[in-house]
C-alpha cells in the first residue's frame, strides 16, 4: 500500500517560439514515466492557424506513411527529420523554416503501456518571423607590407519587432576554404568582446580591435599585420533571441562579402596564392579569381593566366593586357575581365561561364628585373584551382505541396510550388490530372517570365470556380489559388512545370502535389425528432431537424425544407415552408393549415419548427429536407447535395367527449300497424352537435347489423344501401324528439321488421377551423316482435329448384293450402335471399289488390298471374344470369277489427326456398 505505478509525462520545448523564415531550427521532446521498451516513438503534427481544429501530420520515428502530401516531399528529401537523441528524446529539425510551418507543434507518444495514465502529447507554438538582419561590406583586394596596420567595416542592421540582441565577429580564411574559417574577434550578444584563439595574446596586448561606430558599424583594426594574417576576411552578424526557458538562440545568421588581404614579407622569395570566390558553378554564374604576389618589394611581374595549362590573358609589367584570340570576342563583349586592383593582387572575372569554362586555373607570375626585361628573375607557377560549371538546368529543383490536402467541395485549394537553384528568371505552369482520366492533363493556369497570366480554358469561367490567383509569393515560391472546387473531380494530383532559359536553352523542373475533393453529400445526413409524439389540441410542440456532416456545415450555404403529410394520408408530402441560405422564406401548399401557427428557428446545425396551439389539421407526418451549396460561390445555382430525414408522425387529440346515452336493454311488441324505437341522451356538451345512425341486426344467428338511416350533425339524411328504395325510405322515419330524446319510426311494420334496432351517436364539436368527432357512443338494444292473434297460414314448406335458360321464363309457386276465414283479406311479398342477413324484397301485393316494387329496376319482368284466389306464384320473364338465387314468398292475413276500424295481421306464413338455377342459352 502507498505505491503508485509511473504516469507518462510528454515534456516539448516551452513556447511562444520566434525563428527567422529560411533558418534552420530544431524542437526537442522527451518523455518519461513510461512503462515497455527503452526506445518510445514520436510523432509530430501542426495545428495550422487558419485551422486550429485540424491536426496536419508532419513526421513520425516509426510510420513512413505518417505525414500529410503537404510534407511528404520535404521529409523524404530530409528538409524535416527527427534525431534521436537518446531512446526517449528527439529532436525535431526543419531544415529551412517557411512562413507556412507557424503553427502550435504537437509531440505525441504512442502508448506502450498497461494501461492509460498521464499525459501522452504537449504543444507548443511556433511563430515564423521574417529575416531582417542585413550585414555588408564592400569587397576589396588589399596588399600591405608585414607590420601594417589593416581596417575593414561592417554595416550590420535588423528590423525585427521582438526584442533581439547582435553579435558581430570577424573571421578569416585562407587557402581554399577546405579548412574551417579561424575567428579573430566577436562582440557577443552580452556586449563582450572574446577573441579567437589564435588571436587571443594579440587582443590582449591592444594589437586586435573592434570597434562599434555609430549605430549600425563595426570596424575591426588589426595593428601589426603579420603573413598569417593574409587570405580571405569576412564579417559575420547573428541576431539573437531569447526563448520562454531562458536561454538564448540565434534566429539568424549573415555573412558579409569577402576581403582579399595580401601580406608581403619584406625581402622574401617570390610566392603565389590564387583563390576563387566559388569554385562550383553553374552555367551564367560569374567566376572571380584572384592572384596574391608576396615577395619582393619589386613590381616588375608578368602575370599569365592559364586554363587546362593553356593560356587565357597576360599582363606585362607596364599593365598592359593581351588576350588569347578564342577569348578576344567575350572580352570585346564584357565577358571577360583581367586587372590589376594593386600591386600584388591579380584579378580575372569571368561572366555568364559556360560549359567551356570549366577546368583548372591558374596564375603563372614572373618576376623581372625591368619593366622591358624579356626574361624574368624567377617565375612561380600557383597551385591549380578545379572550376566546375554544370548546365544551366543542372540546379533546378522543384519543390511541391498543398496546405489543402483534403478539402469538400466548395473549399479553396492552394497549392505551392517552390523552386530552388534558378539562375534566372523562370515561366511556370499549373497542370491538372484529373484520376478519373488516366494520360489526361488539363491547364490550369500559365505565368510567363515578365509575370504575364493567363488560365487554361476549363478555368477561364471565373463563376464556377472562382477568380483563380497564381502569385509569386518570393523570389523562389509561387501560390494557386483556385477559390472554390466544383466537386470530387477537381481531386488527383496537380503538377507544377517551372522552365528556366538560358544561352538559348531551356530546362525544365517538374514536381506533384495529390488533393482529395470529398462530395459536399458525404456523411451529410438529417434526422428529424419530437419531445413529443401525441399532443393535447391547443398544445404547441417543436420538430427539431438536427443536421450532420463530414464538413463543417457553419461554413457552407444551407436551406431547410419542411414538408408535411395530413392524416389520413391524401397523398404525397407536401411542401410547408422552405428557409434559403440568405433567410428568404417561400411558404408553400401545405401553408394553409398552419396559418399564424409555424415558427422557424436555426441554431448552429440545428434547424426548430415551432407548431402554436396544436390543430386537428396540423396531424400527420413531418419531414424535413437540406441542402447545401458550395461556398464562395455566387450566384448559388443548383444545390450540390441535399438529405432527407425521417418521417415523424404527430397526433393531435381532440378534447375527450362527455357524451352519455341510455344503454338499457328492452322490447316492443306490435300486433300491426307502426312501430316506434327511442333512446335517451342522458348527457352531452352543450356546445355540441350529435349525429345519429340507426341499425337494424336481423333475427337471424350470423347476420350482420345494417345500417337503416344516419342523420349527420347538420340532419342530412343518408339511407343505408337495404333501406335505400323509395318505398323503404317512406317507412323509416328518424326525428329528435326533444334535445334528449331520438326516435325511429316504422309504419306499416311487418314481420320482415323484426329484430334488434340500436343507434350509434357521434358527438361533434366546432374547433376553430372546423368540425371535429370528439367521439361515440352505442345505445342500448330495443328488441321488436310482431304478435299475431289468428291461426298460422299453411304453405308448402318444402326447398325445391327449377332451371331455365337464360331469356326464357319461369314461374316461381306459391300457394295457400288452407282456407281463409271470413271476411279476411292476404298480402304477399316475394323475397330473394341475400347474404347480408336482410332479404331483399322483390314485389308486395297489399291486402287491397294494389302492388308495390320495391326493386323497381326489376318490374317490367315480374307478374303475378293469379289463376285462382290461394295461387300466389311469381312469374318472372327474359331470365337473366343475375337472377340466378334463392326466392321464397310471404303470406300475411288481415282481419277488419271492426266496422271503420283498423285492419290487423291475424296470421302469417313463408314458403320454402326455390332455387332458380339459370342455364346459358
Amino acid at each position: 500500500t502507498g505505491l503508485t505505478s509511473a504516469q507518462r509525462q510528454v515534456t516539448v520545448q516551452e513556447g511562444p517560439l520566434y525563428r527567422t523564415e529560411g533558418s534552420h531550427i530544431t524542437l526537442w521532446c522527451k518523455v518519461s514515466g513510461y512503462q515497455g521498451p527503452a526506445e518510445q516513438n514520436f510523432q509530430w503534427s501542426i495545428y495550422l492557424p487558419s485551422a486550429p481544429e485540424r491536426e496536419v501530420q508532419i513526421v513520425s520515428t516509426v510510420d513512413p506513411s505518417f505525414p500529410y502530401a503537404i510534407y511528404t516531399q520535404r521529409v523524404r528529401g530530409r528538409g524535416i527529420f527527427v534525431e534521436r537523441l537518446q531512446g526517449d528524446a528527439v529532436l525535431l529539425h526543419i531544415t529551412e523554416l517557411q512562413e507556412r510551418d507557424a503553427g502550435q507543434y504537437e509531440c505525441h507518444t504512442p502508448n506502450t503501456d498497461e494501461r492509460y495514465f498521464g499525459s501522452y502529447s504537449a504543444k507548443t507554438n511556433l511563430t515564423v518571423i521574417p529575416d531582417t538582419l542585413s550585414a555588408s561590406m564592400a569587397p576589396q583586394a588589399l596588399s600591405h607590407m608585414e607590420g601594417d596596420v589593416v581596417e575593414l567595416t561592417c554595416e550590420v542592421s535588423k528590423a525585427t519587432a521582438q526584442h533581439t540582441h547582435l553579435s558581430v565577429g570577424w573571421y578569416l580564411l585562407q587557402g581554399a576554404g577546405e579548412q574551417p574559417a579561424k575567428e579573430i574577434l566577436t562582440l557577443s550578444k552580452d556586449f563582450i568582446l572574446k577573441p579567437g584563439p589564435s588571436y587571443e595574446q594579440r587582443f590582449l596586448e591592444g594589437d586586435v580591435q573592434l570597434n562599434k561606430v555609430g549605430n549600425t558599424t563595426y570596424k575591426l583594426i588589426i595593428r601589426g599585420v603579420k603573413p598569417s594574417d593574409q587570405g580571405q576576411l569576412y564579417c559575420e552578424a547573428a541576431e539573437w533571441i531569447e526563448d520562454p526557458d531562458k536561454t538564448w538562440k540565434d534566429i539568424s545568421r549573415n555573412q558579409t562579402q569577402r576581403t582579399w588581404l595580401a601580406v608581403l614579407s619584406r625581402g622574401a622569395d617570390l610566392s603565389v596564392d590564387l583563390t576563387a570566390t566559388e569554385p562550383s558553378l553553374s552555367e551564367g554564374d560569374t567566376l572571380q579569381l584572384s592572384c596574391v604576389v608576396e615577395g619582393p618589394k619589386s613590381s616588375n611581374f608578368k602575370v599569365v593566366w592559364l586554363l587546362n595549362d593553356m593560356e587565357v590573358a597576360r599582363i606585362d609589367p607596364h599593365g598592359v593586357l593581351t588576350w588569347e584570340e578564342e577569348y578576344e570576342e567575350r572580352a570585346r563583349l564584357g565577358q571577360l575581365r583581367a586587372f590589376k586592383p594593386s600591386n600584388t593582387v591579380y584579378v580575372l572575372t569571368i561572366s555568364e561561364v559556360g560549359l567551356e569554362d570549366k577546368g583548372t586555373y591558374q596564375c603563372s607570375v614572373s618576376e623581372m628585373k625591368t619593366p622591358g626585361d624579356l626574361q624574368g628573375i624567377q617565375t612561380v607557377v600557383s597551385s591549380g584551382i578545379q572550376v566546375d560549371v554544370k548546365p544551366a538546368g543542372y540546379h533546378l529543383r522543384l519543390s511541391v505541396s498543398t496546405s489543402t490536402p483534403r478539402v469538400t467541395a466548395g473549399d479553396p485549394l492552394i497549392l505551392h510550388c517552390e523552386v530552388q537553384g534558378a539562375t534566372g528568371p523562370v515561366s511556370l505552369r499549373w497542370w491538372h490530372l484529373p484520376p478519373q482520366q488516366p494520360g489526361h492533363r488539363e491547364l490550369v493556369a500559365t505565368m510567363e517570365q515578365d509575370g504575364a497570366l493567363s488560365l487554361g480554358s476549363t478555368y477561364q469561367d471565373g463563376g464556377a470556380r472562382g477568380s483563380l490567383r497564381l502569385q509569386k509569393e518570393s523570389s523562389g515560391t509561387f501560390t494557386l489559388v483556385i477559390p472554390s472546387t466544383l466537386d470530387e473531380d477537381d481531386g488527383g494530383q496537380y503538377r507544377c512545370e517551372a522552365t528556366q532559359w538560358a544561352r538559348g536553352r531551356n530546362w525544365t523542373g517538374k514536381g506533384e502535389a495529390a488533393v482529395t475533393v470529398s462530395s459536399m453529400g458525404l456523411g451529410l445526413h438529417a434526422t428529424l425528432r419530437s419531445r413529443i409524439a401525441t399532443v393535447t389540441y391547443g398544445q404547441s410542440f417543436e420538430l427539431f431537424c438536427q443536421v450532420a456532416a463530414s464538413y463543417a456545415l457553419e461554413e457552407v450555404p444551407v436551406s431547410v425544407r419542411w414538408r408535411f403529410q395530413p392524416s389520413p394520408p391524401a397523398g404525397p408530402l407536401q411542401e410547408l415552408v422552405q428557409v434559403l441560405p440568405n433567410g428568404t422564406v417561400l411558404w408553400g401548399a401545405a401553408q394553409p393549415r398552419f396559418q399564424g401557427k409555424a415558427q422557424l428557428a436555426k441554431t448552429g446545425t440545428s434547424f426548430r419548427l415551432h407548431i402554436h396551439s396544436a390543430l386537428p389539421a396540423n396531424e400527420g407526418t413531418y419531414q424535413c429536407e437540406v441542402e447545401v451549396w458550395r461556398r464562395n460561390v455566387l450566384p448559388l445555382g443548383q444545390p450540390a447535395a441535399s438529405t432527407s430525414s425521417n418521417a415523424v408522425g404527430i397526433k393531435v387529440v381532440l378534447p375527450e367527449s362527455k357524451l352519455q346515452v341510455a344503454m338499457k336493454e328492452s322490447s316492443v311488441e306490435i300486433a300491426s300497424g307502426n312501430a316506434a324505437i327511442q333512446f335517451r341522451i342522458e348527457f352531452a356538451q352543450e356546445n355540441s352537435q350529435l349525429a345519429v345512425t340507426w341499425y337494424l341486426l336481423p333475427p337471424l344467428a350470423d347476420a350482420k347489423p345494417l345500417q337503416i338511416l344516419r342523420a349527420n350533425y347538420t340532419s342530412v339524411l343518408e339511407y343505408g344501401p337495404e333501406f335505400s328504395s323509395p318505398a323503404q325510405k317512406s317507412r323509416f322515419l328518424s326525428q329528435r324528439v326533444s334535445s334528449i330524446l331520438f326516435q325511429l319510426q316504422i309504419l306499416s311494420a311487418n314481420l320482415g321488421d323484426q329484430g334488434s334496432y340500436y343507434c350509434v351517436v357521434e358527438e361533434w364539436l366546432w374547433l376553430v377551423d372546423g368540425w371535429y368527432k370528439l367521439g361515440e357512443r352505442t345505445s342500448g338494444r330495443t328488441t321488436l316482435k310482431l304478435k299475431l292473434s289468428g291461426e298460422q297460414l299453411q304453405m308448402e314448406k318444402t326447398n325445391d329448384s327449377i332451371s331455365v335458360r337464360e331469356g326464357e321464363e319461369v314461374t316461381l309457386p306459391c300457394r295457400l293450402q288452407n282456407a281463409l276465414l271470413p271476411r279476411s283479406r292476404l298480402s304477399a311479398t316475394w323475397f330473394q335471399v341475400k347474404g347480408s342477413g336482410r332479404d331483399s324484397a322483390l314485389l308486395s301485393l297489399q291486402r287491397d289488390g294494389t302492388v308495390q316494387y320495391p326493386e323497381g329496376q326489376l318490374a317490367a319482368r315480374l307478374f303475378l298471374r293469379r289463376p285462382s284466389a290461394r295461387d300466389f306464384s311469381l312469374t318472372l320473364s327474359s331470365v337473366e344470369r343475375g337472377d340466378a338465387g334463392a326466392y321464397y314468398c310471404q303470406l300475411q292475413e288481415w282481419q277488419q277489427q271492426g266496422e271503420g276500424k283498423d285492419w290487423a295481421v291475424q296470421a302469417l306464413a313463408r314458403s320454402g326456398n326455390t332455387q332458380l338455377i339459370t342455364i346459358p342459352p
